[in-house]
């Protein structure tokens, strides 16, 4: 019995193998400079902290695809290892992101990134 769920896991773990290899990997590449760039256009061009703060999750998940398709493509776990740590950073940095954000609202009443100049000494 135990045999037969081991088989169906290597029989999904070739369907992933598969829909990689018949991907190109310069489609993971352009998917992944996409994201990073409309990251980039949030950080830059919003002045909403959360969305901000979305923005540079998303920045973070392209390069999260980048290293899982190129773990994959070199047939490499190095690279899926270095995900888990990324994702875990992002998420410590989202809880203490968002407490901040909670502090400064209940001082502010707004999360608005322009009335920050006003925590300046």
């Amino acid at each position: 019995m135990q045999s037969s769920g081991v088989l169906i896991e290597l029989s999904m773990l070739n369907v992933i193998l598969n829909i990689f290899s018949v991907v190109p990997i310069q489609y993971y590449i352009i998917v992944s400079a996409a994201l990073f760039s409309i990251g980039v256009l949030g950080v830059l061009f919003r002045r909403n902290a959360i969305i901000i703060f979305m923005s540079v999750e998303m920045m973070l998940n392209a390069v999260n695809l980048l290293l899982v398709a190129f773990s994959v493509y070199h047939n490499d776990a190095n690279g899926q290892v270095f995900v888990f740590f990324v994702m875990a950073v992002a998420a410590a940095e989202v809880a203490v992101g968002l407490a901040i954000l909670v502090t400064i609202f209940k001082n502010l009443h707004s999360i608005d990134i322009d009335e920050l100049k006003n925590l300046k000494w």
